[in-house]
C-alpha cells in the first residue's frame, strides 16, 4: 500500500483535471485503480494534512488517465470496472457500459412491486453486464429471475458480476436472442424488462467517438428506425407474460409514442411513457391485457 500526503494528492488531482476529462471519470479511476473512494476524496478535501493510501502510485494512475484523454476510450473500459446504483460491475468492450439513466428502471419496478417480500418471476432480455437483473435479484430475494444475452462471453461477465455481488441463487442466465432461450417459460412471467439496441442507423453515425469507437455496435443500433428489436420484443411478449404481466422497455428519447402504439397494437393496457431525470420519455411500460 502506497502513501501520499493529502496536499500532494490534491495538487496532482487538479493537474489531471486541467488536462481535460471530467470529475466523474477521474473518480472512477481513483476508486477502481487507486483504491480511493468518494468518501476518501471528501475527507482529504476537508483535511489535506491527512495522508492517503493508494493501491497504485500516482504515476501509474496518471498514465491511465492520459490514455483515456488521448484515445477517448471510456475510463470504465480502461479500469475494467463501472459503478451502477450500489453495484460494482466488471465490464469489457464486449458489453455496453450501463448508464445512470437506466437505473430508473429499478425505480419503475419498485412502483409496481412495492414489497421486498413480493414473489414474482421476471426476465431481462439482453442483460449485458447483468446490472438490471442483479439489482432486481438483490432487491427482491424471494423472487426468481432469468436473464438472456446472445453472446456467451457477455453472459460470462454477467454471471461473474452476479457471483461477486450476491450470495443468492435466484437469478439464472440463458444464451440466445431475446425470447428464444425462454421457450420453457411461456405464460409464466410476471415482468419482462429490456434495454435493447434502439439507436437509429443514421443517428449512430453521429455519436461521440468515445461511444462509436469503443462500445459494441450490436448493443446500440436498432435498425433503420431504431425500433427493430423493440418490435420483436413487444410482438412476442404476449406468449411469455402472464395475464396482467408487465413489460418495461428503455427507448430512444423520441420513440416513446411509437413504442406506445406498438404496445396498443399488441393488446397491452395501462401504457405509460416514463420520463428520466432530464425530462425525456426514456421508458415505455405496459401491462398485457
Amino acid at each position: 500500500m502506497l502513501c501520499v500526503s493529502g496536499k500532494d494528492f490534491l495538487f496532482w488531482k487538479k493537474k489531471q483535471l486541467s488536462k481535460g476529462g471530467d470529475q466523474q471519470s477521474l473518480a472512477v479511476l481513483l476508486d477502481c485503480v487507486g483504491g480511493i473512494t468518494i468518501s476518501d476524496l471528501n475527507l482529504i478535501s476537508i483535511n489535506p494534512k491527512e495522508n492517503l493510501h493508494l493501491k497504485n502510485n500516482l504515476e501509474f494512475l496518471e498514465s491511465v488517465w492520459d490514455d483515456h484523454l488521448l484515445k477517448s476510450c471510456p475510463i470504465q473500459y480502461l479500469c475494467g470496472t463501472t459503478f451502477w446504483r450500489d453495484l460494482e460491475l466488471k465490464v469489457s468492450n464486449k458489453v455496453l457500459i450501463p448508464r445512470s439513466e437506466t437505473e430508473l428502471i429499478i425505480d419503475i419496478v419498485f412502483n409496481i412491486f412495492r414489497g421486498k417480500s413480493d414473489k414474482f418471476f421476471f426476465a431481462e432480455l439482453g442483460t449485458g453486464s447483468g446490472a438490471i437483473s442483479i439489482a432486481l435479484s438483490l432487491a427482491y430475494p424471494f423472487s426468481e429471475g432469468v436473464a438472456t444475452d446472445i453472446n456467451h462471453d457477455i453472459l460470462e461477465i454477467a454471471s461473474k458480476n452476479y457471483i461477486n455481488s450476491s450470495k443468492q441463487t435466484n437469478l439464472k442466465f440463458y444464451c440466445g436472442n431475446w425470447w428464444s432461450p425462454l421457450e420453457n417459460f411461456k405464460g409464466k412471467l410476471d415482468l419482462a424488462i429490456s434495454n435493447p439496441p434502439y439507436i437509429p442507423k443514421d443517428t449512430y453515425e453521429k455519436l461521440p467517438k468515445e461511444v462509436k469507437n469503443f462500445e459494441p455496435k450490436v448493443a446500440l443500433v436498432g435498425g433503420e428506425d431504431g425500433l427493430k428489436h423493440i418490435r420483436e420484443i413487444i410482438q412476442r411478449a404476449p406468449l411469455f407474460l402472464k395475464e396482467k404481466g408487465w413489460l418495461i422497455l428503455e427507448n430512444h428519447f423520441d420513440q416513446g409514442e411509437k413504442v406506445k402504439q406498438l404496445l396498443i397494437e399488441n393488446k397491452f393496457t395501462s401504457i405509460e411513457i416514463v420520463k428520466d431525470l432530464s425530462g425525456i420519455g426514456r421508458f415505455t411500460i405496459g401491462r398485457y391485457k
